[in-house]
């Protein structure tokens, strides 16, 4: 009797050959078994790879959840990002224009060099070692900032004020001379230039060429400009502040009355007009109504 054996496990069917019934009874019976066995193989195995697809399964929506809340944390940790950023932003520019104005303030207050350096950060230091700062800690850290920064802006601008209206009552103040030349005749008592004994003098006089530029001691608004007499060609400045200043002999006004002027501006031409013995400036400085000494102002370098 032959038998031929198919099966999965085998690489190629198998021919067996029995002579005796017995052998055959047997043979068969080894067959029924294992015919059994792999049934029951195939089903665990069956069995085996469900589970496997099922535990593969919850493991990818598993780490598909995962992946969400991941993509969410890093949505919302952008946002607060770009959050930190702009307030951050808002601050460095905060910062700068505090900057500008600080270095500003320390060219007109005329602070020495290397007193205030704007451009660079101060020194700091400690012995301590840092630790990690929490978001909300540093988002209070920001907002402390702003406040120190608000209260440094006011504090600055007050002072911008003060030392711009410093800056207006030094322009207003008489300084320097008015033209190019020497002092030829000094303030007070002095012999009469026309020979008529001793008079008082209420400014001084400045030798200077024909011709040549008289300028403004300080800024402001001419109050005066003609002629008067003795004084020949006049110009008069009203500075706002008390004083006034006075221009004589001029060859020529450059101005009129109304106009406003700046310190060191050209405002009339050395000249010899009205009771003069040759070119040059008279100049006066009236303090309140009275005249006073213009020599200690001719020294005064404006800044």
């Amino acid at each position: 009797m032959n038998v031929i054996i198919a099966a999965n496990f085998l690489k190629a069917p198998k021919k067996l050959s029995f002579d005796q019934p017995k052998v055959v009874a047997a043979a068969l019976g080894g067959l029924a078994l294992l015919l059994t066995l792999g049934f029951g193989i195939g089903y665990l195995s069956r069995g085996a790879d469900g589970a496997a697809r099922a535990e593969l399964a919850r493991l990818r929506a598993q780490v598909d959840q995962q992946q969400q809340a991941l993509d969410q944390a890093r949505e919302e940790a952008q946002l607060e990002i770009n959050a930190l950023a702009a307030r951050v932003g808002e601050l460095q520019a905060q910062a700068n224009r505090l900057n500008a104005l600080g270095d500003r303030l320390t060219r007109v207050g005329k602070l020495k060099d290397g007193e205030f350096n704007f451009a660079e950060p101060p020194g700091q230091g400690g012995g301590e070692d840092g630790e990690d700062l929490p978001a909300g800690d540093l988002l209070a850290s920001l907002d402390a900032l702003q406040a120190q920064f608000d209260h440094s802006g006011r504090q600055l601008s007050v002072l911008e004020a003060l030392l711009f209206n410093q800056k207006l009552e030094e322009a207003r103040t008489p300084a320097g001379m008015p033209a190019a030349g020497y002092i030829s005749s000094h303030y007070g008592t002095r012999s009469d230039p026309f020979g008529r004994g001793r008079a008082h003098h209420r400014g001084i006089d400045i030798d200077a060429n024909l011709g040549d530029p008289v300028v403004a001691a300080a800024e402001g608004v001419v109050s005066f400009s003609g002629w008067r007499s003795g004084y020949g060609n006049v110009v008069e400045i009203d500075h706002g502040n008390g004083y006034k200043t006075l221009y004589a002999h001029n060859q020529a006004n450059l101005v009129k009355v109304g106009d406003v002027v700046r310190a060191g501006q050209q405002i009339a031409k050395v000249g010899s007009t009205g009771r003069s013995t040759g070119s040059h400036l008279h100049f006066e400085v009236i303090l309140n109504g009275r005249h006073v000494n213009p020599r200690q102002y001719l020294d005064k370098v404006r800044g």
